[in-house]
């Protein structure tokens, strides 16, 4: 496994390593290999684009969609922009984490996450669930979504 990783790692820099500009489409590249930053990826993109390891992390930070651990199998994304907030997302977010925090079964294997425009705005308030977006959603409604998707198994 490990030696698969560093040889996807390295095929991977390879590509953006010499692009200007590389050095996020190589993050993406890399997330989407793993769903995640893996670690072993830090030192060998500081070397690559000639930064240091803390402008590497630096980065990572920076942008909110990039992870630096493991995602959990189930994904919810909640909008915060503000045609979302105007429609109640904020509660809505705070609804569906303490529901979520107050169910065992969930706390595992659920991600919850504030984001920025699905480009939904006339369906406000937006979330996501694994990859289907979903429109004038209501806390109740999300929590009966999260439910099904981890007794179905599914992300979608």
């Amino acid at each position: 496994m490990v030696q698969a990783q560093d040889d996807s790692i390295e095929k991977i820099l390879r590509h953006y390593a010499d692009v200007q500009g590389g050095l996020l489409p190589c993050l993406h590249a890399l997330q989407a290999e793993w769903g995640y930053i893996v670690p072993a990826a830090i030192p060998r993109l500081a070397k690559a684009f000639n930064q240091s390891r803390a402008e590497i992390w630096g980065t990572l930070s920076f942008y909110s969609f990039f992870k630096t651990e493991p995602p959990k199998p189930f994904q919810i994304q909640i909008c915060q922009a503000e045609s979302c907030q105007a429609m109640g997302a904020r509660a809505i977010f705070k609804s569906v984490t303490a529901y979520i925090a107050q169910n065992s079964h969930l706390t595992d294997v659920v991600d919850i996450e504030a984001v920025y425009c699905f480009g939904n705005c006339a369906c406000s308030p937006c979330a996501r669930i694994g990859d289907q977006v979903l429109g004038e959603v209501s806390a109740k409604q999300l929590n009966t979504a999260v439910e099904d998707m981890v007794a179905g198994g599914g992300s979608d």
